[in-house]
């Protein structure tokens, strides 16, 4: 049962089986609710937005057409709820800022402080990004998601995407470069 593709399994919700939907969920959830998070800067959104995501993978899976992956159009879903709730909510969201650099057992204190402050200010330039440098930013280095995939998921050309990639990652690297950051971004 656990060997069966996404597609296998989208088929499966297509016909009612709620067990499908659950594989799906558990497959997906985490990768859907911090794609979320990072969209809306909100756990209990992204929380609630992951959820409905599942709702309507139930309510779809007999329209999915496989023309892409299943984790492309889940994120695509995901991605139009979450632009649908920010749009309805009026009150601002507050981000809870927790990432850090994961310190590596060989690194001295001094190297572990450095790359923890390098990462959090590579995450506050992101989210300083204009918002559709900083979404195609996250669904490349943080999903990993091709430049195809990001350009279904945000519905715009593929040269679109690569372009915007092509600006983020300049105004990074020069940010990077203005805070004191030898290496620029990748």
């Amino acid at each position: 049962m656990t060997n069966d593709t996404d597609r296998d399994l989208v088929g499966r919700v297509a016909k009612g089986d709620r067990a499908a939907v659950r594989l799906l969920f558990m497959r997906h959830h985490a990768r859907v609710y911090r794609f979320v998070a990072r969209q809306t800067g909100s756990e209990a959104m992204a929380d609630d937005i992951a959820n409905e995501v599942f709702l309507e993978l139930w309510r779809q899976a007999p329209r999915f057409e496989g023309r892409s992956e299943v984790s492309t159009w889940l994120l695509g879903i995901a991605r139009f709820k979450a632009l649908s709730h920010l749009r309805k909510k009026s009150e601002a969201w507050i981000d809870d800022d927790d990432a850090a650099a994961i310190a590596d057992s060989a690194d001295t204190p001094e190297v572990t402080v450095m790359k923890e402050n390098k990462a959090a200010a590579l995450r506050r330039m992101v989210d300083a990004l204009p918002e559709e440098h900083r979404t195609v930013v996250d669904l490349a280095y943080y999903h990993g998601k091709s430049v195809s995939e990001i350009g279904e998921i945000l519905s715009i050309p593929v040269a679109t995407v690569k372009t915007r990639m092509f600006y983020a990652r300049k105004k990074l690297g020069e940010a990077l470069k203005a805070a004191g950051h030898d290496r620029g971004w990748p």
